[in-house]
């Protein structure tokens, strides 16, 4: 994939354009960013990281290579004078959708390529890592700095995207095996959630032009939104649950029309990861599978199945503007990156909202299409394939999640999955008209 989690049916977008130069230490960032990438990728065999368990998941093997190929064709190729590409067939299997770069090995077929080995990427890893270190041992122009910091997001992505598709893998494994084994105790039973009255009005909506962003979070803009309410929290499992008892995946009544064809067709009956074991439900998590535990936000559901629960609920889905404006002046708090198995957690005690749980949880789905905001313009040359022509067919989820990692949250963010797609670390926060 690439930028930002797939526009899910390709890798994902990423952003492009230009970039203000960031006030950070490239070089060391560069180091911290590809550091934890081969961090994630530690508890893998080789063969966890080559197997695709369906077109939208990429093997581990290949996200490893394919943000390498980032820096090389984007960066060194351009920008290091004399630089020999690491190997010429690289190229055409490790380029995600820019078509201004050239062909490339379908999507669909990354999980057959045997060769190259882990140990191959490894090593593509560490030529491009010692090019990239001396190339950023001088100060670097505004132009590559503003390259780097995106290729670092974009690998940041890609992170997320890692820890994504291989609990897919795993799951998908009978044994239900683990990628790492850190699962805390049980939620305690949360409070009631609580509606936070919102005013009507209008709203200042997208990045204001400072730090980094990508280009689909601007242009800054007005938006009109209702007087409405937001749930102070996330719903849980055992909310969701409650949803279930009450033949929520069994009435027509309470699903769009796309998403009840899905229901049958899929024979959905609970979130993704979700099944039944002696008659009690469990959750596969990336440590594993565990009885389900009520207390923790729910995850691993689709825009279908939140739109049906908020329905049920007597509820809806947030729209974007009221997200954002709800979390405009609150500061963004990123809870504790769980290195080993990240999954959602209950509302953390410092946690005083108003919107708690607003980040590093679960993505929250909004009833927002995925389109660009006015006076949107898709930025010049491949890199900036990314957004633009994503704009269709997609559903823009906000804040951030469990596997989003350290700072890769902004509250203009705009995450966006087909309403169908339930392997992201994707929840729910209800809304109400006033």
């Amino acid at each position: 994939m690439t930028p930002s989690i797939p526009p899910r049916t390709a890798d994902h977008p990423a952003p492009a354009g230009p970039v203000a130069p960031p006030d950070i230490d490239l070089r060391r960032s560069y180091a911290e960013v590809r550091g934890l990438t081969e961090a994630l990728a530690a508890p893998l065999g080789p063969e966890d990281q080559t197997v695709q368990t369906m077109d939208d998941v990429s093997p581990t093997k290949w996200h490893r290579a394919h943000t390498t190929w980032f820096f090389e064709t984007f960066i060194l190729g351009p920008h290091r004078p004399g630089y020999q590409v690491h190997d010429d067939a690289y190229g055409y299997l490790f380029n995600s959708y820019y078509e201004a770069v050239g062909s490339r090995h379908p999507r669909p077929q990354r999980g057959l390529l045997t060769r190259p080995t882990t140990a191959d990427v490894a090593d593509y890893r560490f030529a491009v890592d010692e090019a990239m270190d001396a190339l950023l041992a001088d100060e670097a122009p505004d132009e590559v700095a503003a390259l780097v910091t995106l290729g670092l997001h974009h690998e940041q992505q890609h992170q997320e995207l890692l820890l994504m598709d291989i609990k897919h893998v795993l799951g998908t494994n009978p044994l239900r095996p683990a990628y790492a084994l850190a699962m805390t105790a049980p939620a305690p039973d949360p409070a009631p959630p609580v509606w936070v009255d919102r005013e009507g009005g209008l709203v200042e909506v997208g990045h204001a032009g400072d730090g980094f962003a990508y280009d689909n979070e601007g242009p800054r803009h007005q938006a009109l939104v209702p007087p409405h309410r937001l749930g102070d929290r996330l719903i849980t499992n055992g909310e969701w649950q409650a949803f279930i008892d009450d033949d929520g995946y069994r009435r027509s009544d309470l699903w769009l029309s796309d998403g009840w064809a899905a229901v049958c067709g899929e024979g959905w009956e609970a979130p993704l990861y979700w099944e039944q074991v002696d008659g009690r439900w469990h959750e596969y998590t990336l440590a594993g599978r565990y009885p389900l535990d009520p207390g923790r936000p729910v995850v691993h559901v689709s825009h279908y199945e939140a739109d049906a629960f908020a329905r049920w609920a007597g509820a809806r889905l947030p729209s974007e503007p009221e997200w954002e404006a709800a979390v405009a002046d609150q500061c963004i708090v990123e809870p504790t990156f769980e290195l080993d198995g990240p999954h959602p957690r209950p509302p953390a005690a410092g946690d005083t909202g108003p919107l708690r749980q607003a980040f590093g949880e679960v993505w929250q789905w909004t009833s927002s299409p995925y389109l660009g905001y006015p006076g949107f313009a898709p930025a010049l040359g491949a890199v900036g394939e990314y957004n633009g022509k994503f704009m269709s067919g997609q559903v823009v989820l906000r804040g951030s999640g469990c596997a989003t990692p350290p700072g890769h949250t902004r509250v203009t963010y705009r995450n966006f999955f087909p309403p169908g797609a339930r392997w992201a670390f994707s929840g729910i926060r209800l809304a109400s008209d006033a």
